[in-house]
């Protein structure tokens, strides 16, 4: 899928607030267009399609969507980082710290140790980076369970804040289908060349 497809949704129906948040929750992350993320599960497929992959990992609870989508593709399954510990988490488990820029504040993400494994390849997914934390920590998860990262996929990458850029610094093989380079209210969303 030419990226085209995507910008232009984030064009014509993401809305800009104050404090660079870009809501696209009409079609991705709260009311989801079902249609658009089979597109972006197949571009996704076909960003790593040189890699085993054998999981698919996200965070709660606005990548589970797109994590299912993709892994169809993979024909893997999908785990995701719980935020909270809940009962039905038994046994240990892997943990990280992840601050979200969105939310302002900080989370404790914990996936059980029966979901990955050493022999583990696998694919992160999100629906935003931002400050890139989220990923950071799910790849630390990856990380003490001893498993392999292939890389990291996201829908949209703010590329005017670091989350990137620290990604990339940290050896992730990062795949983002749009990248917005500058946006406000007066000029519109701007998306760096290359996503084009």
């Amino acid at each position: 899928m030419q990226m085209k497809l995507l910008q232009k949704r984030i064009v014509k129906d993401g809305q800009i607030e104050a404090g660079n948040i870009l809501k696209v929750d009409s079609f991705l992350n709260h009311q989801i267009d079902v249609s658009l993320l089979e597109e972006i599960g197949k571009e996704f497929h076909r960003q790593f399609a040189g890699q085993t992959v054998n999981k698919i990992l996200t965070i709660e609870a606005s990548g589970i969507a797109i994590a299912c989508i993709a892994a169809r593709y993979f024909q893997v399954p999908v785990v995701f980082a719980k935020k909270t510990r809940s009962l039905n988490i038994a046994g240990d488990v892997y943990t990280a710290k992840v601050e979200s820029f969105t939310h302002k504040n900080t989370n404790d993400i914990i996936v059980s140790k029966k979901f990955l494994s050493p022999g583990d390849r696998i694919l992160i997914v999100d629906d935003f980076l931002a400050n890139g934390k989220a990923i950071l920590g799910l790849a630390k998860l990856v990380e003490q369970a001893g498993a392999t990262l292939v890389g990291a996929g996201v829908v949209i990458e703010k590329g005017f804040q670091d989350g990137g850029k620290r990604i990339r610094e940290a050896g992730i093989d990062l795949h983002s289908l749009a990248i917005v380079e500058e946006m406000d209210t007066e000029h519109g969303i701007r998306f760096r060349e290359e996503t084009l």
